[in-house]
């Protein structure tokens, strides 16, 4: 499965929208309306991927609550909803999700791996992203996992994670997408906890 490269995104996004909103290069800093530039974790096409954003709404999962958390049936009361426009702190050994601002349409011969952003990686955060599946699509669900003792800020509009699409040789595309299943995360448009 050959890597694809930031020519092959960037057609793929201008032509099929695969991405959008799409970032046709690498965004280090933006222009705050009164003029004023900051600096920015990055985001947009890098050699051989793409850097997605984190979205401004987040389900934290409640400190102190004893209550297991069971993957086939999980207790929506266990999370609180919360919009940070700016930044997020994430507790002590939290749990946060999130959601990309882009939204995916991933096409039959591709299959996409998730890392974390080394930037977030060095302070303890822990960015876990599945796959993308072939024909996926819909905003990425992030889980943001604090494996330090210390608080750590998540910023909303800026990058989390690198996806890297890997294609499928021409006469090995898959006989059965995501989307030919009917998958349970497909065309996701809110943050979704775990579903069996």
């Amino acid at each position: 499965m050959p890597i694809k490269s930031d020519k092959w995104i960037i057609k793929k996004c201008e032509i099929e929208e695969m991405i959008r909103p799409f970032s046709r290069e690498q965004v280090k800093q933006v222009t705050l309306p009164e003029g004023n530039v900051r600096r920015v974790i990055s985001y947009g096409v890098s050699s051989y991927g793409y850097d997605m954003r984190l979205g401004n709404i987040f389900k934290v999962l409640t400190q102190g609550v004893s209550k297991e958390i069971d993957p086939k049936n999980v207790n929506a009361g266990l999370y609180k909803t919360i919009r940070a426009d700016d930044y997020l702190v994430v507790p002590p050994h939290g749990l946060v999700m999130g959601q990309s601002v882009e939204y995916f349409k991933i096409p039959r011969d591709i299959l996409t791996i998730c890392f974390g952003k080394s930037t977030y990686a060095r302070c303890g955060l822990l960015v876990n992203v599945t796959p993308f599946e072939p024909e996926w699509e819909g905003f990425a669900t992030i889980a943001l996992n604090n494996l330090t003792s210390n608080p750590i800020k998540i910023y909303s509009g800026e990058g989390i994670a690198q996806l890297i699409f890997l294609q499928a040789q021409t006469n090995d595309i898959c006989a059965t997408s995501y989307k030919d299943k009917a998958g349970k995360y497909q065309a996701q448009t809110e943050i979704t906890t775990a579903r069996v």
